[in-house]
């Protein structure tokens, strides 16, 4: 078999105030944290770009500020998705795309359109959504993965549309919203809701390792077999997959340190 896709594994932002004199030296000018923080870890989502539309610039600042391989998630802009008829938001996708992101380069990673809780599976509108993602911009390729909240999403026919478009969703370890663990993109996204800051690694050392596996096991192209799919019957091409992996809880004060762990013990 050939090798087995990347992992990365990381954190949602690099501008955290609790982080300073704890995850970033106390030396450390706050200009210099997304340059210390890309040496820590292999990915960053950003969260910025979901309420706000940022500079070609600081794209650009942004890609020359990291080391070759980091890779920048981006979470699309909420007028995307945040809209009762989705396969009208067409001017909001073409404008979020076209802000400049192409000046991250080959650290651009997959982009992430994240839906409201309340917003239930429509198969037509959302087919019409997933339409309107391109499969490039200004010739760089992209990757598109959908974050969904609803049990509404929890149906066959949702896993289906999503591998008809070759979109993932994410893999949602969360207390209130669902899991969708079927793979249909040639990547894997997940974020991991659970930690707590009373453990120094979010997750304790047994769950950490848990995880490890079900990440590797993707790299290499297979299913975990201890997630629940919603299409269980579905087969699925064995071929080596990129690995996406985040901890975004709650407290995050000690997420960077979650995932730097979450990074060592893949692999081993």
């Amino acid at each position: 078999m050939t090798n087995p896709g990347t992992i990365r594994v990381g954190i949602g932002g690099w501008t955290f105030e609790p982080w300073r004199n704890h995850f970033f030296p106390s030396t450390l000018k706050q200009k210099d944290e997304l340059n210390y923080a890309s040496r820590q870890l292999k990915v960053i989502e950003v969260n910025g770009t979901y309420y706000s539309s940022q500079k070609p610039e600081t794209f650009a600042k942004w890609a020359a500020d990291v080391p070759e391989g980091f890779i920048f998630s981006l979470k699309a802009s909420r007028f995307s998705t945040n809209r009762k008829i989705l396969s009208e938001a067409g001017e909001s996708v073409e404008r979020f795309l076209g802000q400049g992101i192409v000046e991250l380069g080959p650290h651009l990673g997959p982009i992430l359109w994240q839906f409201a809780p309340t917003k239930k599976f429509e198969p037509e509108d959302f087919e019409g959504f997933l339409k309107l993602l391109p499969d490039k911009q200004d010739g760089l390729p992209l990757k598109h993965v959908v974050e969904v909240r609803h049990d509404s999403f929890k149906v066959p026919e949702f896993v289906a549309l999503l591998a008809r478009y070759g979109v993932a969703p994410v893999v949602a370890e969360h207390f209130d919203y669902p899991m969708v663990a079927d793979v249909t993109a040639d990547f894997v996204y997940t974020r991991l809701q659970k930690g707590s800051d009373e453990i120094k690694t979010c997750y304790p050392p047994k769950e950490l390792k848990a995880w490890a596996k079900r990440l590797e096991t993707w790299a290499e192209g297979k299913v975990p077999d201890d997630l629940p799919l919603i299409d269980s019957d579905r087969k699925v091409k064995v071929e080596p997959r990129d690995v996406f992996a985040f901890m975004i809880h709650e407290g995050k004060v000690n997420a960077p340190f979650g995932a730097i762990a979450l990074q060592e013990e893949v692999g081993k």
